[in-house]
This record gives structure tokens, C-alpha cells and sequence, in this order.
């Protein structure tokens, strides 16, 4: 029997390329798509890019109906909003896997701190397991309650992962330097991403520590280094749609070259589906990844300054996003890792 899939934010960029995805899922159908904008509208007419592909209305997302209909639940909402959908849902059995912030980090007063929200489901939080398959794939099999990562602290975390875990670079002085397409943003209106604004242009924001995925990205780090992490991460915006390239600069504790790191990074990632580690001298470009699951990830040593620069590149709503919600799924669920997600990148 297939699984019965419930999104609630069905509408957003995120839970639309759900649909898009679980589309090609043997083994899921979605049987109820949230949205408060498009009650009894057929998805197809919102989004013309599925005419023909389903036939689906939005509906309202209510605890109870999520909790009744479905065997799994996805929140693609603002933060605040799944910690109160999500005690129905565990609560009559089901599992619920949230593409926002409110489960992500352990520490419910660092919660409240950098999303300024009281966080009203707290006795969830030491239950909730981040989910990330390359790093947390044991405790995500047997969980009830998964926080999907967001798209900047993946990138970053599966550059890093293979260094620290080696404990072949320092864990102090740690920088990540990324870019993000526009669709990160979400699909709500804001000056800063209308086509005037972004287009030509090229910023960044939310600096010297503002952005909120920060202490998530920390907390990754901590735990691959065995000790507090502090990072240094500076975000941008670019003309694009989609796609993230993140660079991470890593001080060695010793003189390596960069063909001893790309061995150990191919040797940390070895069996994974959904990292692919380039040759040497071939950096990872945004295409190369696009409407994929895939991380794609380069690096090189640069001897006059004894750092390595690691460079991974993922598409924000697939492996940032969506496409990574699905991998968590197939693991709560037992199903091969890959199901419904092996197609390849879209090029150009």
C-alpha cells in the first residue's frame, strides 16, 4: 500500500516541488495539499507546469485531518506555525517531517532567541532528530519527528563534515562564504527579491552573524568536531533562481595536498547516493546540480596560507529542501534511500 502523504504549505515554492517530486514516487501519493490561498483550487490551475500530472484541490491543512488522513506529513510553513500541527499528528501515530526552522535546533532557548518565537511545542524538541541522511541516518530511521535542514546549513555541513570529523583542520577561524538563488526567499512578495531589485545586482546580507541558519550550521559543526563550533558565515543573494554555492575555508593543521583531502572526502563519502565529489581541478558549478538531490562538492589546498577551500553546490529546493524531506522519508518509512529522487540534474 502506498503511503498517504499530507503537505501542509503545498503552495510555496518548497511544498510545491514536493508535488513535483513525490510525482514520481512509486511508493507515495499525496492525498491532501494544505494551502490557506487556494482552497478548492485545482494545483494544475495555480501551477500550469503540472496540468496533466495530477489532479489535486487545495485544501485547509487542519490537525485533525492531517492526523486522520495521512501516514506522513510534511510542514512547508513559517516558523511558528508546525509546532502546532505537529502534537495531532504524532499524536494519532503518524510521522511528520517539518521543512522549517522549529525543530531544528536542540536547544529550545536558542530557538526563541534567533526566531524571537515562543516555541509552544518545547517538549518535542529533545525527540525531534535533524535530518541531514549523510550525518544523522541511524537516528533518522527510527524517528517519529525529522527538522528537515535548511539549504544554506546543508551545503555547509557536507562541505565541512570529512575535515572535521578527521580533525585534519582547526575548528576555530572556520568561514563560509555562500550564495543563494532567489527562490530561497519564498514565494511571498518583499521589494528585495522583485525582478528590479535582484536582477544585474549581486548582495549580501544578514552579516557578521544575523543570519538565522547560523547556529544551526554551528551545531552540525559542533558535533563533527566533539566540541563548540564558531563560524563565521556571510550570505548573498544573486540573479538566479535556484541553486547554492558555498565555500567553506578551513585552517590545516598540517601540510596536506589537495589530493590527500579529496581521498579522504571520497573515502567519507563513499556509498552515499547524493554527494558526488569532483576531480581534482574541477570546482562545482550550480548547474551541474540543478532540479537534483545531488551535492556536489570540490576543493583545494592553497599552500601559501596553509587553508582548504571546499566548495559545495546544491539546488536550495531540492536537496535544500524538498528533495531532502523525501530522502528522510524513505529512511522513516524503510524504503531505499533513493526512491522517487534518482533522476538526473536538468542542464543547462
Amino acid at each position: 500500500m502506498r503511503l498517504k502523504v499530507g503537505i501542509a504549505g503545498a503552495t510555496g515554492y518548497a511544498g510545491i516541488e514536493l508535488i513535483r517530486l513525490l510525482g514520481n514516487h512509486p511508493e507515495a501519493e499525496v492525498v491532501l495539499a494544505g494551502t490557506e490561498s487556494y482552497v478548492g483550487q485545482e494545483l494544475a490551475a495555480v501551477y500550469p507546469h503540472l496540468a496533466g500530472h495530477l489532479s489535486l484541490p487545495g485544501r485547509a491543512a487542519t490537525p485533525e485531518a492531517l492526523a486522520d488522513e495521512c501516514d506522513v506529513v510534511f510542514t512547508a510553513l513559517p516558523h511558528g506555525v508546525p509546532m502546532k500541527l505537529a502534537p495531532a499528528v504524532l499524536g494519532a501515530g503518524k510521522k511528520l517531517i517539518d521543512l522549517g526552522a522549529d525543530f531544528r535546533l536542540r536547544d529550545t532557548a536558542a530557538f526563541e532567541t534567533w526566531y524571537q518565537h515562543k516555541h509552544e511545542a518545547a517538549d518535542l524538541m529533545s525527540e525531534a532528530v535533524y535530518g541531514l541522511p549523510e550525518l544523522y541516518r541511524a537516528e533518522i530511521r527510527g524517528a517519529r519527528l525529522v527538522g528537515n535542514p535548511g539549504c544554506y546549513p546543508t551545503a555547509c555541513a557536507l562541505a565541512a563534515a570529512p575535515l572535521l570529523k578527521a580533525g585534519v583542520v582547526e575548528s576555530r577561524g572556520i568561514i563560509f562564504d555562500a550564495k543563494s538563488g532567489v527562490s530561497g526567499a519564498g514565494r511571498g512578495l518583499s521589494l528585495g527579491v522583485h525582478f528590479s531589485e535582484v536582477t544585474e545586482n549581486f548582495k549580501a546580507y544578514n552579516i557578521a552573524g544575523g543570519h538565522r541558519h547560523t547556529p544551526e550550521i554551528e551545531q552540525t559543526l559542533s558535533d563533527l568536531a566533539g566540541e563548540p563550533v564558531v563560524i563565521t558565515f556571510t550570505p548573498h543573494l544573486v540573479p538566479m533562481v535556484r541553486g547554492i554555492l558555498a565555500t567553506g575555508y578551513f585552517q590545516l593543521t598540517a601540510e596536506r595536498s589537495t589530493d590527500e583531502l579529496l581521498a579522504l572526502f571520497r573515502e567519507f563519502y563513499a556509498g552515499e547516493p547524493f554527494v558526488r565529489v569532483r576531480p581534482a581541478g574541477d570546482l562545482p558549478q550550480t548547474k551541474q546540480v540543478s532540479g537534483s538531490n545531488y551535492c556536489d562538492i570540490g576543493l583545494q589546498v592553497d599552500r601559501r596560507t596553509g587553508r582548504v577551500l571546499v566548495i559545495a553546490v546544491i539546488d536550495n529546493l531540492v536537496k535544500g529542501a524538498a528533495g531532502q524531506a523525501i530522502q528522510n522519508m524513505n529512511l522513516l518509512f524503510g524504503l531505499p534511500e533513493t526512491t522517487g529522487l534518482a533522476a538526473a540534474p536538468i542542464y543547462p
